[in-house]
Parts: C-alpha cells; sequence; structure tokens
C-alpha cells in the first residue's frame, strides 16, 4: 500500500493527538525509508518487471531486512523506544506497514531474513480493487483527521492538503505510469520519502487540536 500508510498514521493522529505528526508517518513509512538505502547498499534488490502485478512494474525479489514480519518487529522496536510517550502505538504501526503490505502484494513477503516462506494476498492484481480499498482507507482517515484538527493559518491547509493531493495523485495514477528505467533508479527516487517526516512536523506546527 501507499495511501493506506498515511491513512493509520492520519486516523492514529486523530486519536492520539499529542503524538507528532511527524513521528506517525515515521513509524508507517519506516520499512520505505529503509528500503532504498538497502537497495543502494546491495543487500535488497528489486526488479522493473512491467506486468509483475497490474497496479506497480517493479518485483520485489529480496527485501528481508527492511520488509520482513520479524525485522519489522525490530524496526518498531527501536522506533518505539525513540519516541517518549505512546510507544506502543508507535511499535504497532512500524509492524503495520508489513501487514498492509501483504494485503497488496503478490507472495513475495517473507516472515525473517533468509530462508523463509513468502505471504501475500495480491489486491495489486486487480487496479479497481486497489483503488477502492486504499482510497476508501485513505478518504476515511482524512476526515477523522479533519474532525480532530483544524488549521490556525493559511500554511496549515496548504501544507495539509499539498501532502494529501501529492501522494494521492501519485498513488492513483501509478498503473499508469510508464515504469521508471532502471532499479537505480527507482532507489534514488525512493529516497523521497524521508521528505515525509519534515513535511509532516511543517503540517503540525500549523494545526491544532479542535476542541
Amino acid at each position: 500500500m501507499f495511501v493506506g500508510h498515511t491513512a493509520l498514521a492520519l486516523a492514529s493522529k486523530a486519536r492520539a493527538r499529542e503524538v507528532p505528526l511527524a513521528l506517525l508517518i515515521a513509524a508507517v513509512f519506516a520499512l520505505d525509508m529503509l528500503w532504498p538505502v538497502f537497495l543502494l547498499l546491495g543487500i535488497e534488490h528489486v526488479r522493473v518487471d512491467p506486468g509483475n502485478t497490474a497496479f506497480t512494474p517493479l518485483a520485489f525479489d529480496a527485501y528481508p531486512w527492511s520488509h520482513s514480519l520479524l525485522m519489522a518487529c525490530l524496526w518498531g522496536a527501536l522506533l518505539a523506544l525513540v519516541a517518549k510517550r505512546h510507544r506502543l502505538l508507535v511499535g504497532a504501526l512500524v509492524v503495520s506497514h508489513w501487514v498492509l503490505d501483504v494485503a497488496t502484494h503478490r507472495p513475495d513477503l517473507p516472515l525473517w531474513p533468509g530462508r523463509s516462506p513468502l505471504v501475500g494476498l495480491g489486491l495489486w492484481s486487480s487496479v479497481p480493487a486497489t483503488l477502492l480499498v486504499e482510497g476508501l482507507l485513505f478518504a476515511a482517515a482524512i476526515a477523522l483527521y479533519l474532525r480532530a484538527t483544524r488549521p490556525v493559518d493559511k500554511t496549515g491547509s496548504f501544507a495539509l492538503w499539498s501532502f494529501l493531493l501529492l501522494q494521492g495523485g501519485l498513488w492513483a495514477s501509478s498503473p499508469w505510469q510508464p515504469p521508471p528505467p532502471s532499479a537505480s533508479v527507482v532507489a534514488w527516487g525512493s529516497l523521497a520519502t524521508w521528505l515525509f517526516v519534515p513535511w509532516a512536523a511543517w503540517i503540525d506546527r500549523h494545526r491544532s487540536a479542535r476542541a
């Protein structure tokens, strides 16, 4: 998933308003933030394979250190140690990334590094189903977040909606975009995920909790 991960961060912020949105975004995208780093280091591997699934042309050949269940639990525990409050929530959000990916990926997600079974339910095999399921999650979470927060100035609205529109646009257009030219382009481009964290902090500085 992509906007499905953001949906969990927004919904969590609506329930735990004192937790920084940047921390919640870091939690839900932690595995995807590690993944391009491991690709560039050569310890994980992806191929551009148009038709691999209907929704994405990427074949995730090996990503046990960022996307196995065991390592997701470890990364979640490490990020939870950084959090001052709601450590269980933060850790659970990291692991939630793996759970949501199981729903969308074909069977390519390992349970642990090494010789492991691979799991995945394959929602990405259907573009309409992916857009419907993940889109509903995204829309519902946005509604919850808007009910729980309000902008304190114009920047509060601009920062939020530019973030949501960028993510939604990139996600919804994915099946119709030309495939990336190489795996290295995928890796370098995916580093942009790290920008979500300071962007979320920017949103938080210009929004406050509703009474």
